[in-house]
């Protein structure tokens, strides 16, 4: 016997989550559970906002439309990518942990966001052992950025430092960045994320200064393939932008079989979709830390536990039932 269920939750947010300039004070999405004969397995459905093709409206139209077709006879559609990708993800996973398919262990080893402060981060790097770090650039001056992260990168002499530009730079201000990082230091810099405007002008930029990129927009881009480059040394996976569980892993494998690493990354799950990325990473990239240090953000988990967080855990029981069957 089939049965299906679709509820919706809210959690608030710290109040200094700003998302492409617009503040996000509370995070919302939908939470499936499918049931099989008394197996369970749930997904997350969560579009981002500003960053996501559909809205959550949409998302959960659509939802519901498939779920019925699925509790009536068992079938998915044929092609996922027709899905909008959240709804994809959160349903291909539901299916996957129904399925037992999901290993129950995870990755919870995640690359710290730092703040420009050395100190938080070698006591934060001190407290989970790990040597790889995040940090945002493209928000402030090119200059500033750089200082910044030659003085990390100084500071922490094991320290391996990944960078999400978003596309901020043109040229001329990248270049600006990449004057005020050491020479010595600039392989230390795992990757950064899509510096500039293009990819055209992020592989040029890689190329002149010696400092490896990752492609993270150009991944949801239509058409997108991954190949081999001396300069390009990751992809960035957020699932809940890509679409599908078996989207995700074709694209880990093409990385794999590209030599670059596969880095899934979140975008603002609550703590449940957080677990099963950590899962998702821990399955198929086992080698690379994912990153997944968003839970800080909120004020809540919801349904599963984060290992060692002190937040509070909403049961999801308490959350709105808006359809089931």
């Amino acid at each position: 016997m089939r049965q299906a269920m679709l509820q919706r939750y809210s959690l608030e947010m710290d109040s200094g989550v700003i998302l492409r300039q617009q503040r996000l004070s509370q995070r919302d999405g939908l939470i499936v559970t499918l049931t099989v004969n008394g197996f369970t397995g749930q997904g997350e459905i969560a579009p981002l906002p500003s960053f996501s093709e559909e809205t959550l409206a949409q998302a959960q139209a659509q939802a519901i439309e498939v779920l019925s077709h699925w509790q009536e006879t068992g079938q998915w559609p044929d092609d996922w990518d027709a899905l909008y990708p959240s709804v994809a993800f959160g349903l291909s996973m539901a299916q996957m942990e129904l399925d037992g398919a999901l290993q129950p262990e995870g990755n919870y080893a995640c690359a710290p966001l730092c703040s420009g402060d050395p100190d938080v981060l070698i006591a934060r790097l001190g407290q989970t052992g790990q040597r790889v770090a995040k940090m945002k650039v493209g928000l402030y001056e090119a200059i500033r950025d750089g200082m910044i992260a030659n003085l990390m990168l100084e500071a922490v002499p094991e320290l391996q430092l990944r960078m999400d530009a978003n596309r901020a730079w043109l040229p001329a201000k990248a270049a600006q960045f990449a004057k005020y990082i050491a020479p010595e230091l600039r392989a230390r810099i795992d990757f950064i994320e899509e510096p500039c405007r293009t990819p055209e002008q992020s592989l040029a930029f890689a190329e002149i200064h010696g400092i490896a990129i990752a492609w993270d927009e150009s991944v949801r881009e239509p058409n997108f393939t991954v190949q081999a480059n001396p300069w390009v040394r990751a992809i960035i996976i957020k699932p809940t932008l890509i679409g599908s569980v078996s989207r995700v892993i074709s694209l880990i494998q093409q990385a794999h079989t590209a030599g670059m690493q596969a880095v899934l990354s979140a975008s603002l799950e609550s703590s449940l979709g957080l677990t099963q990325l950590a899962r998702l990473a821990a399955q198929f990239t086992p080698m690379t830390v994912p990153g997944l240090d968003t839970l800080q953000l909120f004020r809540q988990q919801l349904g599963r536990a984060w290992p060692e967080s002190s937040l509070p855990l909403q049961d999801l029981s308490l959350q709105e039932v808006i359809w089931q069957r």
